[in-house]
Formats: structure tokens, sequence, C-alpha cells
């Protein structure tokens, strides 16, 4: 059974305020030009580039290790304002968090703390994933020591940006699953532009493939094993830390929308009233302070932020946002509470944050279905002008949860509810 790594204890480090502080600078430096960025659909080298400037890229690794020394929750909450500006960038961000705590997860204290300093000092963006829907790689043993890396991953995150990668491949001769750290400049390595979906055009994801890659034992992260009692608890938290990732982004891409959904209202109210104004119509400015429209104007035409129907819709969709936000903020206290019992975490602790995570997730995947669809409705034909980009933010989010489907989630979920059946052990998407 591996032994779960704990964390250095925190010293002198910046503060959740300061965090949040920088994610919303560089949120705001992203939005200004994130549709630009999405229909040019480059890989994200210039956004990782930011976001390696203001130090997002090292932000969990502890500070004893040369990193921020932030929490998860914090982690979250970075992940989400990112989102609210580019989803794309979201996705790659919460994606090189969880990867990076691999180690953390699968390996022993020793390796965890070992590759934590050598992330930090080269303050590595992570790429990867285990893609359990995949055959995994083949890795066999050398004579001389360590391994050799075979095979072909379709669907890589980060994979044309990463400094390192976090992939799964089963031994040769035993068929263990471990979860393996690459170096992608490595001449074996060849990443391919699979960059053709319709949404998260900038997530910097593509198929790769390995050619006799050399691979240390200091490589090799830990067991992936789904075998009872091949891993601890805690182990098990690197799922319910991936869905919680994603349902932040979720809630990231609403927020995004809804935001400018309102400012596009409102500057097209405030417009609509200036009009009226200069052409001598002091009523129609007059009518739009006073919730109502002129004499002789029928009710309807007062503008779009006086339509009952407007105002009702907002209504919906912020109370929807608001609500997968508070399921999602409990799942995330939750998962702290766990993280923070490392190797004294239960079973049954582990499941509840786990179904909790669970349905966090759900709760926001289905938010932001609906919240990028009927946002488009409000706003009307101006919606279909490219100019404007808000497809963008429903692209993104089908997009994200076509490849995190929330059905087995649900499924889990059910299953504790009614019989209180632990949900199995799931590699993080």
């Amino acid at each position: 059974m591996t032994t779960t790594a704990p964390l250095p204890p925190r010293t002198g480090t910046p503060d959740r305020a300061h965090w949040l502080r920088v994610a919303r600078e560089v949120a705001d430096d992203l939005a200004t030009d994130a549709l630009t960025r999405d229909q040019a659909g480059k890989p994200p080298f210039d956004e990782v580039a930011r976001l390696r400037e203001a130090g997002l890229l090292t932000l969990l690794v502890p500070a004893p290790h040369g990193g921020g020394g932030a929490d998860w929750a914090t982690a979250h909450a970075v992940v989400r304002d990112i989102a609210a500006a580019d989803g794309a960038i979201g996705q790659l961000l919460g994606g090189h968090y969880v990867l990076s705590w691999t180690a953390r997860f699968f390996a022993g204290p020793a390796l965890a703390d070992q590759v934590a300093r050598r992330s930090a000092a080269g303050q590595w963006c992570w790429g990867g994933g285990f893609a359990a829907h995949e055959p995994p790689l083949r890795l066999t043993p050398r004579a001389a020591g360590g391994y050799l890396l075979n095979g072909r991953q379709g669907s890589v995150g980060g994979a044309r940006v990463a400094d390192r990668l976090a992939v799964r491949a089963a031994r040769s001769d035993t068929g263990e699953p471990l979860a393996v750290l690459v170096d992608p400049a490595h001449p074996g390595v060849t990443s391919g532009d699979d960059g053709d979906a319709f949404g998260q055009r900038l997530s910097g994801g593509g198929s790769v493939e390995f050619d006799a890659v050399p691979v240390t034992e200091d490589a090799v992260l830990g067991s992936l094993s789904a075998d009872e009692g091949a891993l601890p608890p805690f182990a098990g938290l690197a799922a319910a830390t991936a869905r919680l990732v994603s349902a932040q982004l979720c809630l990231g891409i609403a927020e995004g929308v809804l935001a400018e959904a309102r400012e596009y209202t409102m500057t097209r109210e405030y417009s609509r009233a200036a009009e009226y104004a200069r052409a001598g119509e002091g009523a129609w400015t007059g009518a739009l302070t006073a919730h109502h429209a002129p004499a002789g104007v029928p009710a309807w035409q007062d503008g779009l932020a006086r339509d009952p129907h407007v105002l009702v819709t907002y209504g919906e969709l912020t109370v929807e946002a608001r609500a997968a936000s508070a399921l999602a903020d409990q799942a995330v206290a939750a998962l702290d509470d766990g993280l923070a019992r490392g190797e004294d975490l239960t079973d049954d602790e582990c499941a509840e944050v786990s179904v909790l995570a669970a349905a966090a997730e759900a709760a926001a995947a289905r938010a932001v279905h609906d919240i990028t669809t009927r946002t488009l409705d409000v706003i009307g034909p101006g919606a279909a002008s490219s100019r404007h980009g808000f497809d963008r933010f429903w692209r993104n989010a089908r997009t994200h949860t076509l490849h995190h489907p929330v059905a087995h989630g649900l499924r889990e979920v059910g299953d504790y509810f009614l019989s209180g059946s632990h949900p199995p052990f799931a590699l993080p998407a």
C-alpha cells in the first residue's frame, strides 16, 4: 500500500486574497482578447507564459519547496476566475493542477517532495491524462534499470504546450497500471495537432506517440491499480479533486457568459436611451428610469432590460448559477477536510467526499448547459454575430462536458443514496 505524502508546513506564504487578486488580474488580461485568440486557435504558449509569470503554475507547490503554498480551495477559485474569462485556459490550468498533484496522491512522501521541488524550480506546466477509456501505454522494464515507454494516447491535455506529461502506462510483465512522468521534449515523443474541436480550442490538447522513451525509476509516480487495498483511501480523492476542477470550469464559463450578456443587455439599453434623447424623445429616457414605457409605446418595447421575459430569464439563470456554486463550495470544503486528513482518511470519508464532488460536477454541468443556451435566447439576434463571440461560451462548455460526462457520477450518487455503496476507485479525468 502506498504511503500518503503529507504536505510540508506553510511559512510566510501569500494568502488567499493575494492569489485571488492575481487570478483576477490575469483573467482581466485574458478577457481583452479572448475572442480573437479563440478564433485564431493557436497553441496557447503565450497564455501559459502569462500564467507562469503570475506565479499561478506553482500555486499548489508547498512554500518550502519553492511554490505558492496555496490550498486546493484557493486553486479551485483561481480556476473559476480564469475560466470565466477564457474557458480553454481555465481547463488547461485546472488540468495542470490535478496532474501536478499526481505524486502527492499516488507516490511516497520522498518522491512527492522531490517532484514538487523540480516542478517549482522549472516552473513546469503539466499536461497529460490517465485516459481510462483508452488502452494504456506499455512500460517495459530494462535489464540495466528503468523502463521504455511505447504506445499512443489520443487524448492528452496540454500536449502541445506542457513541460511534463503525466500518463498511464501498464507494465509489460505484470500489467500493473502506473502513473509515469515524461519529458515531451525527448526525441521519442511526438505530439499531434488534433485540435479540430469546435470548442476549447486553446486547451492545447492532442494526441501523443511514445517511441522507446526512456523512463527512470523516479519518474514512475505510483500505482493506479483499482484492486482492493492496493491504494489508501487518500488516493481515491484524486478523482474527486478532478471532478471539482471540472465543476469550477463549468461555473466559471457560466459566470463569464452571464457577465458578458448583462453588459451587452445594459449597453444596448443605454444606447437606445441615448438615441431617443438625441432625437428629442426625452420621455423615453425618463421611462427607462421609471421602469415603464412612455405613452403610446407598448411595454415590451421598453428595452431588453425591462422586458418581463428577459428579467425572469436572468433571474432563473442567476439562481441556477448560485445554487450550483453553493453545492460546489460545499464539496470543496469537504475535499479540503479530506485532504487534511491524509493517511487517516477512512473509506467512508472518502466515499462521502467523492459523492459530493460528483453531485457538484453534475449540477455545474447542467447549469452551464442551460445558462450558455438561454443567454443566447434573451440576447436575441445579436447573439448570432461572430464579432460578439457569445457562442464561444456554449462551444467551450459543450466540448468540455463531452469529454467529462457526468452519467457515471450520477449513477454513483444514486447508488450511494439508495444503498450506501461506496463509489469504485476511479482515475482523475
